[in-house]
């Protein structure tokens, strides 16, 4: 092994225990941060993200990534060697086009705005929150300026999350999300066949709720020496090391979806992290490839696992054992029934599985309309609820439960919606794959074994990091490079279909 590339590594390493610290800090702040020290995180975390950035976009760095060109060739392109090289090559020529100082900038806002949107959200104050939203729209401006003229302005941030993918191809496929789970939510609303998920409402103790999740969650790979499960405003999924996983989720005494689906999805994410390799630790290879590819593992465990009926052919007659007053003497289908209820809702993370992509459409559609210029920040309340309204046909009530729901916008996250909806596409065309090689999937499911799911996607996916791009990735998955939409509508259709009796 070449000592030039010895030399990358270890800067590499140093950048992401940086890059790591940083992150660790950044979950510190969502669970356990006293609020009294919000003003010096952010301080903290702009320095951490400056000193990332001018590590890594060192003149050094380049000469290395330079220099290791012939022995890159000589290497297999599948070879972590060879990968590492490759992948930094291509995250160094973008990095080194943003300067350090805006690097900090972004950084220190997403701290100090993360905090006035948990108060923002708290009081349903919309004006509150603005400057920050306005001050991180004007830092995204100056952020697409580092970069060269782009066919849609919003590609730029798009390509942070989803490497690669243009806004107009994801246009291409909502426009036929929408044709075709319009006509089945429609359809859903006149069937004769009405669901009652009354059985979700009442009274269930969070400790109750958090000890079930947790029994769940460790079926599923969570273990106690290598994970934390706590409790937060808004959920998510933080990895520190392939052996340190945090996530979250956030629970309601009289609503227990939130909690116990909440859980499942960031599990997702986190067997994701700790499936890759460990050969690549303290690399920028060490994480999931995209947002995409990552919102699949998380959407796949919560909806294709949590919801289906083997999956609670196992765990309700526990659900049952842990909240006997409200499943005691429930049908289990009834209880099936309810937690896969069409009906549009307010809140996106609460959202079914047919109107859910509607919610990131939404968003999508917004967050072009701010990048471009084409919508006013403080008209965008009065946008969103109008879209709420011609989408979903509900009223928003309030800016908490219309505007302010989201963390992702006090954090600076624009380009990173529609990595929801890929998820859900990509994660049926996966599942496909899964079906057709391990035809007994259900029948585990009912015995309460989810190992070899696990296993499966670790050894075809999570394990490989960010070794291959997002299409080399759901190619060597699933056997296509494109994402397709036509398998994620036959499966809303067949499974709404059957319920609804259409």
């Amino acid at each position: 092994m070449q000592p030039e590339f010895l030399e990358l590594k270890t800067r590499l390493a140093e950048v992401q225990d940086l890059t790591k610290a940083a992150g660790l800090l950044g979950w510190d702040q969502r669970t356990l941060m006293p609020a009294r020290g919000a003003a010096v995180r952010a301080e903290m975390l702009a320095t951490l993200g400056k000193l990332a950035h001018e590590k890594f976009t060192s003149d050094k760095t380049g000469r290395l990534l330079e220099n290791l060109r012939p022995y890159e060739e000589s290497l297999d392109y599948d070879s972590d060697e060879a990968s590492l090289i490759r992948v930094a090559r291509r995250d160094y020529q973008k990095a080194m086009r943003v300067p350090s100082s805006l690097r900090a900038d972004i950084s220190r806002l997403s701290a100090q705005a993360s905090e006035v949107w948990i108060q923002a959200r708290k009081r349903s104050d919309f004006a509150a929150f603005l400057p920050y939203l306005q001050r991180h729209v004007e830092l995204k401006h100056k952020y697409i300026e580092c970069f060269d003229e782009a066919d849609n302005v919003y590609d730029i941030l798009l390509d942070d999350y989803e490497r690669g993918m243009t806004t107009a191809e994801v246009t291409a496929l909502f426009e036929t999300l929408k044709r075709d789970l319009v006509p089945l939510i429609a359809a859903v609303a006149e069937s004769p066949q009405k669901v009652d998920d009354s059985c979700l409402r009442g009274h269930f103790p969070v400790e109750t709720q958090r000890a079930f999740s947790l029994d769940i969650l460790k079926r599923f790979g969570f273990s106690e020496d290598a994970w934390r499960l706590d409790p937060t405003v808004h959920p998510f999924a933080s990895s520190i090391a392939t052996g340190d996983i945090r996530i979250t989720t956030r629970y309601y005494e009289n609503f227990l979806n939130a909690g116990l689906f909440g859980s499942m999805h960031e599990c997702g994410h986190g067997l994701y992290e700790n499936g890759v390799s460990t050969s690549l630790e303290r690399t920028p290879l060490c994480r999931g490839v995209s947002l995409g590819l990552h919102e699949s593992q998380s959407r796949m465990w919560e909806n294709l696992v949590g919801r289906s009926r083997a999956f609670w052919t196992f765990f309700y007659p526990r659900l049952a054992s842990a909240f006997p007053a409200q499943f005691g003497a429930l049908d289990p289908e009834t209880f099936y029934r309810a937690i896969n209820k069409v009906h549009p809702s307010l809140i996106r993370v609460e959202a079914d599985e047919a109107t859910y992509n509607l919610h990131i459409i939404l968003r999508f559609e917004l967050e072009q309309e701010i990048i471009n210029g084409k919508l006013a920040l403080r008209d965008l309340p009065e946008a969103w609820n109008a879209r709420m309204k011609s989408y979903l046909g509900i009223a928003v009530p309030d800016d908490a439960h219309g505007v302010l729901q989201d963390i992702h916008w006090s954090s600076g996250m624009l380009g990173y919606f529609p990595t929801y909806s890929l998820g859900n596409i990509i994660s049926v065309q996966i599942w496909d794959r899964v079906r057709a090689e391990i035809p007994d999937l259900d029948e585990q499911f009912a015995r309460g074994e989810f190992k070899t799911l696990r296993e499966w996607l670790r050894e075809r996916l999570h394990r490989h990091g960010r070794k291959f791009s997002p299409r080399e990735t759901l190619q060597r998955v699933t056997g296509q490079p494109n994402i397709d939409v036509a398998p994620y509508v036959r499966y809303l259709n067949a499974k709404f279909c059957d319920i609804y009796g259409l």
